[in-house]
């Protein structure tokens, strides 16, 4: 597995878990809301917020623009000022980046159609985000890859051979790839979220790192793609589950956000290296108090021949392990034992 670099982290081996926190368009179309939100993602330790970038007569036919969009989570009359009503515009986007900057957190934006790919690589993003949606849409997968950012590519709702076929397109012209399993509905239900598809992930696509873009409810999911492998994880947060609009109620509030990415990094943690099993130096005091030693069951005097007979195991666990007291049968005392001491291994003759 390769390490891709997005802006000042680096993403794969011995790399800590690179977390996203996606506002979406969980910002109602409101640039106050959509500054709070970064300060929040901040705060709370993620590695980057994510918006999503769309120019909306080039994403829809006019047919699916002019259609009465009938939802209580409506932000328009029809589909198309719904979605015009949350999309900002360049001018707020470039203030929106300025401001991530100021805060210290990288910003990242998926893009849904070339033009818009165009204006987040003017933007200067540090890499590109492909929804589930464009896995397929393979003109805009090239137009991204020939900008040679990297690119983190979801693949929900698409089969392994779709999956498959868009990665051997982009490799054509961009091979810093970070692909992330995803179940692409909302919210995602558990018995349809396959973990193990991340260990798929590994061994087919072994050069790059593989993550985990969730929508389910809750934190232990994305804990585990985790503990699964996964060297990304992103999820949906907002101010408040309530608020109006489609994505709220599969998303995390600020609270959330910050438990996620305390689990995400102390899962890490538990899960260590791959070094091989050792005494660790925290575990040596509670040794010595807990474990047993060789002891002498009566007084042993110097240079006699100690036999079976004469020794048993206690505690504490400061002098020879127990596995020595069935190699001393035969060995003299180099000094006099006491009775129910514990023997070290200066103690005798070897």
């Amino acid at each position: 597995m390769k390490t891709i670099h997005v802006g000042n982290k680096a993403i794969g081996p011995n790399q800590p878990a690179f977390v996203i926190a996606e506002i979406g368009i969980n910002h109602q179309g409101d640039l106050a809301i959509a500054k709070q939100m970064i300060l929040i993602a901040h705060q709370a330790g993620a590695d980057a917020v994510k918006f999503q970038k769309r120019t909306t007569h080039k994403i829809l036919t006019r047919a699916g623009l002019d259609r009465i969009y009938d939802s209580p989570n409506a932000f328009g009359r029809t589909y198309g000022e719904h979605r015009e009503a949350l999309e900002f515009n360049e001018e707020q986007y470039r203030e929106l980046k300025q401001y991530a900057d100021r805060v210290g957190i990288l910003m990242l934006a998926s893009v849904w159609d070339e033009d818009s790919a165009d204006f987040i690589d003017q933007l200067d993003l540090p890499a590109f985000k492909v929804a589930s949606a464009d896995l397929i849409n393979l003109p805009l997968l090239k137009h991204i890859a020939q900008k040679g950012r990297p690119i983190i590519l979801s693949t929900g709702m698409a089969t392994m051979e779709e999956i498959e076929q868009a990665i051997r397109w982009l490799e054509q012209w961009n091979h810093d790839l970070i692909i992330l399993y995803c179940v692409s509905t909302y919210p995602a239900s558990f018995d349809e979220i396959n973990l193990n598809l991340i260990g798929e992930y590994q061994q087919k696509f072994p050069d790059y790192p593989i993550g985990y873009s969730g929508h389910e409810l809750g934190i232990a999911i994305s804990t585990l793609a985790v503990a699964a492998g996964a060297k990304v994880i992103e999820r949906h947060f907002t101010l408040d589950r309530a608020m109006k609009g489609g994505d709220h109620a599969a998303s995390l509030e600020p609270g959330g956000l910050a438990r996620l990415v305390r689990d995400v990094h102390l899962a890490e943690k538990v899960f260590g290296s791959t070094q091989p099993k050792s005494l660790l130096d925290s575990e040596k005091p509670i040794r010595e108090k807990l474990a047993k030693s060789v002891v002498a069951q009566v007084a042993i005097p110097q240079g006699e021949t100690i036999t079976a007979e004469m020794l048993t195991t206690k505690g504490p666990g400061s002098g020879l392990p127990p596995k020595y007291i069935y190699e001393l049968p035969g060995k003299q005392a180099a000094v006099d034992i006491p009775e129910d001491t514990v023997i070290m291994r200066d103690m005798v003759k070897w």
